[in-house]
């Protein structure tokens, strides 16, 4: 039987650590889909054409080097604006998504346009502020400037006119900004496991 967990929320939130932890405790697979976007970018800054890279993505792909930097971030952004890219994505997707044994995915728009029918719908945040100091301890770099692009990130993320950024109507919402790890995912560890008795 499969059983859909999506979670969706803006960069350095802490979605995809949440995700992780979500899909070992219940023994679900997780596919964290800013890799297919940051594969497709790393692919379109080694000179290939956008669709083409989205539709030869294979799951190797994933597991190639650099795909978590900033700059990798930002060119899975900028592809993700394309709708033929998301287009030839979704199907992977949703195809990972109803798998038996459940399945946990993370993005930007899991519950809203991936996977609508999922059985839980979390949408992770935290404040700009908190997620570019997570950021910038996770990459380096100069705060102010981390700041800015998690702003510019967020802005694009929400404003794009296919798939943007937002929370499902019946998602709920986990603000981690002052929570630890373990409480973060203690939340949404309790809402999966009541949802699935009452399911």
């Amino acid at each position: 039987m499969s059983f859909t967990v999506a979670i969706d929320g803006p960069a350095a939130a802490g979605k995809g650590t949440i995700s992780r932890a979500v899909a070992a405790r219940f023994g679900f697979a997780h596919l964290d889909t800013g890799l297919l976007y940051r594969a497709v970018g790393a692919k379109v800054a080694a000179g290939a054409a956008p669709e083409a890279a989205a539709l030869a993505l294979v799951p190797a792909d994933l597991e190639g080097p650099g795909l978590r930097t900033l700059e990798a971030g930002q060119a899975a952004s900028r592809v993700a604006t394309i709708p033929e890219v998301r287009a030839a994505l979704v199907e992977f997707q949703r195809r990972f998504a109803r798998q038996p044994g459940g399945a946990v995915l993370d993005g930007r728009d899991i519950g809203t346009v991936i996977c609508p029918e999922a059985e839980v719908k979390l949408y992770v945040t935290a404040s700009a502020e908190v997620r570019a100091h997570r950021r910038w301890l996770e990459v380096g770099g100069e705060p102010a400037q981390v700041l800015a692009e998690v702003r510019e990130r967020d802005a694009r993320d929400m404003g794009r006119a296919d798939a943007p950024l937002r929370p499902a109507d019946d998602a709920v919402i986990l603000d981690t900004s002052d929570l630890s790890i373990d409480a973060a995912v203690a939340q949404a560890v309790a809402l999966i496991e009541a949802r699935r008795k009452s399911g």
